[in-house]
């Protein structure tokens, strides 16, 4: 069996994703995210919908994680989803986790969820998004 790979109009999006990982900067996060693109938090029940709540969470996020690495990927059989392997630390509490992020034929993420574990890594996390969040509940929901 043949092992799958992403579409092709999906891998600039990725490597430029792995490209603002590597050098702290989520400058260029709205020409690969779609309008409709929505995020689905490992701490709340309800998805982000947008563009610009993709852009203040993954914003948000890369500036709480510290030690962020990935370490391996999977590709759906259809080449739009991608699983990338992840560990991090937040306020000296460890993390492992996933992002699953589906292209759109155009290669643009039209879905970013993110799951983290253990409770003690993922408490952490939403902690300290809170705090960074609370002021942006509109955005968060669409509303802005």
């Amino acid at each position: 069996m043949k092992p799958a790979s992403l579409i092709p109009a999906a891998q600039p999006s990725l490597a430029a994703w792995h490209e603002m990982i590597a050098t702290h900067s989520m400058a260029g996060l709205d020409a690969i995210v779609a309008d409709e693109g929505v995020f689905r938090s490992p701490v709340a029940h309800t998805p982000y919908p947008g563009r610009a709540a993709i852009a203040l969470v993954l914003t948000t996020v890369n500036e709480v994680f510290r030690d962020f690495r990935y370490h391996r990927s999977f590709v759906s059989e259809d080449g739009h989803s991608i699983v990338l392997e992840f560990s991090a630390s937040v306020d000296g509490k460890a993390l492992k986790g996933i992002d699953m992020i589906r292209f759109d034929d155009q290669g643009k993420i039209v879905e970013f969820e993110v799951m983290v574990r253990p409770r003690t890594g993922l408490d952490a996390l939403g902690a300290a998004m809170a705090a960074r969040l609370a002021s942006q509940k509109d955005v968060l929901t669409g509303a802005a």
